[in-house]
């Protein structure tokens, strides 16, 4: 099993280009199943969950070529329409393909999902709507079989927000016969960028980023080219571990707009912050101040950051409370920090952050992918060495992190 070994103490300084985001990425890779004509994708990360959904579609029967950051995905001949328990077991994302296939083929056999480390994440607001569009579904043996001759559109509305479930409908709706209307659904900015690609393919959407989408479904789409959004969680996460270090770095290909939450917190904690077209650059020649989060569905504060803050946090001068309200589980890396010498105290899903004048280095393992960045974090923070293990979530998410570090100063290196 993989490592990483952290010297702490050294500051991030320097460029570092951002890579294409995981959350976009994964539901277009879906969306080629929708015609038979070729999708171009271009700024796909070199990621392990991108792996594995290629490795998915291609069982399917999709033909993908790749070179470099671009991605050439095509559907013309399918000829498996299963989703199996071993690809879905290690991403949760592969529910992406139950909506697509429905659509185009009138029958999908999708494996449930599972437990996940930080949370529950059902989806049986996936199989409501998918019923209310006329689809007969069955559970059996652990698989989601649903069938199909053609779905209708329909008033959906969601009783919680969710990112995959407004994904997977939308994609259906696209090929639906009529009108479908998604009302509570999921604002982020991976919504908005998978219906970006989806309307380049011929699909009609209007609404998303709103809480509103209308789809006017189409008896056909085409192949289209889309360029990935870029990964704000990423973004987010170096700024972070500047900020945590007492850097000076600059994000290259990155997007302020779809950050400014995390940029506003950055900016509490006592960071210069600038932004100027596709590059922000943040200064922090002090003691971060500590700081509260709350998180809460975009455009509020991201779950995915509230890791990254409360590593920051754990060295800040004050005490800061950080509150999760997205999913039930997501303090695992509460107790991995405290082997660094962290005061926090967790309180149901509320945690108080006493920050500390210094970390000191410990072995710890991650135990999900955003906690392996804060432990990360913490590991630039603190003095002498620091062991991450358990690595393989960091490389499910973050695209060449160890590299994209060392380049900026920090001693890190991977143990194989």
């Amino acid at each position: 099993m993989q490592r990483l070994a952290i010297q702490g103490g050294f500051s991030l300084n320097g460029e570092v280009g951002i890579s294409g985001a995981k959350n976009a990425a994964l539901p277009i890779m879906c969306a080629s199943l929708l015609c038979g004509n070729t999708l171009r994708l271009d700024n796909v990360p070199d990621l392990n969950d991108i792996a594995t959904m290629r490795r998915l579609l291609q069982q399917m029967g999709v033909a993908i070529e790749s070179n470099g950051k671009q991605m050439a995905l095509s559907a013309a001949h399918i000829g498996k329409l299963e989703a199996p328990y071993d690809m879905v077991k290690t991403m949760r994302a592969a529910i992406l393909v139950l909506g697509p296939l429905l659509a185009r083929f009138g029958e999908a056999l999708v494996s449930l999902p599972g437990g996940c480390a930080i949370g529950s994440r059902p989806v049986d607001l996936h199989i409501k709507g998918l019923q209310a569009m006329g689809a007969e579904i069955q559970i059996e043996h652990g698989y989601i079989h649903a069938k199909c001759k053609r779905l209708k559109g329909a008033r959906i509305f969601f009783d919680l927000v969710s990112v995959t479930g407004t994904e997977n409908l939308m994609m259906a709706a696209a090929m639906a016969d009529g009108v479908t209307v998604l009302e509570n659904a999921a604002r982020e900015p991976e919504v908005m960028d998978l219906a970006s690609c989806l309307i380049a393919m011929g699909a009609c959407i209007e609404g998303a980023g709103s809480d509103t989408i209308t789809i006017t479904g189409r008896d056909k789409l085409h192949g289209a080219n889309h360029c990935i959004m870029p990964d704000r969680i990423e973004s987010g996460t170096f700024l972070v571990a500047a900020a945590a270090s007492g850097g000076n770095i600059t994000l290259t290909d990155a997007r302020a707009d779809i950050l400014e939450n995390v940029l506003e917190k950055l900016q509490e904690a006592g960071a210069v912050i600038n932004v100027s077209g596709s590059t922000i650059s943040l200064r922090m020649n002090k003691r971060p101040l500590a700081v509260n989060v709350r998180t809460a569905p975009y455009p509020a504060f991201p779950t995915d950051m509230q890791a990254q803050f409360m590593a920051m946090n754990t060295i800040a001068e004050g005490s800061a409370m950080v509150v999760e309200t997205i999913f039930e589980n997501r303090f695992m890396h509460v107790q991995e920090l405290r082997r660094l010498g962290a005061q926090i105290e967790v309180e149901g899903n509320t945690a108080v952050i006493k920050g500390c004048a210094q970390l000191e280095g410990a072995t710890i393992m991650a135990t999900d992918l955003r906690a392996s960045a804060s432990l990360v974090i913490a590991g630039l923070a603190a003095q002498g060495e620091t062991i991450v293990d358990r690595i393989y979530h960091l490389d499910r998410g973050y695209e060449h992190i160890e590299a994209k570090l060392s380049a900026l100063g920090a001693q890190i290196r991977r143990i194989r």
